[in-house]
């Protein structure tokens, strides 16, 4: 398995697995729309996407990551927020995300950054100790909040 940085000629190779991504979560798939959501996170480098592909085959796309920077006013450096991980459904079980994670871990260090953030569903149990391992903590300092933004 390698790890690479997505470009805009990963494109048809990562919408069909990040529609499938956004599913997992429950929302709508609207390929179109996520394709377009991506591209422009790229042109713009507005994240970092890497992409787990097998040795030997570059038309596979076992798993991907999305990270969005961030700053730390208190620490006066750089925020990664780990956004998106999905790994294939068939590649599940090959330490496909563990991968994942080491590159993003890594790029956050080449860019000094001062913390990697993840967020997972509260009964994601499998994700919960897939981060614990890589050596996540649950942040018990802080209570996060969110205020939705409708559209009136």
């Amino acid at each position: 398995m390698r790890i690479t940085q997505a470009t805009l000629e990963h494109l048809d190779l990562l919408t069909p697995l990040f529609v499938k991504y956004r599913e997992f979560y429950g929302a709508l798939p609207f390929p179109d729309s996520s394709r377009a959501f991506l591209e422009k996170r790229l042109r713009r480098k507005e994240s970092v996407i890497y992409l787990a592909l097998p040795d030997d085959d570059d038309s596979k796309l076992l798993g991907f990551c999305q990270l969005y920077p961030s700053f730390s006013s208190l620490s006066l450096k750089r925020v990664w927020i780990l956004n998106d991980i999905y790994v294939a459904e068939d590649a599940r079980r090959q330490l496909v995300a563990d991968n994942l994670m080491r590159t993003a871990k890594k790029m956050a260090k080449e860019t000094n950054a001062v913390r990697l953030r993840v967020s997972t569903s509260s009964d994601n149990a499998v994700a919960q100790k897939t981060y614990e391992s890589m050596g996540f903590r649950e942040d018990t300092e802080f209570k996060n909040y969110t205020l939705p933004i409708s559209e009136d």
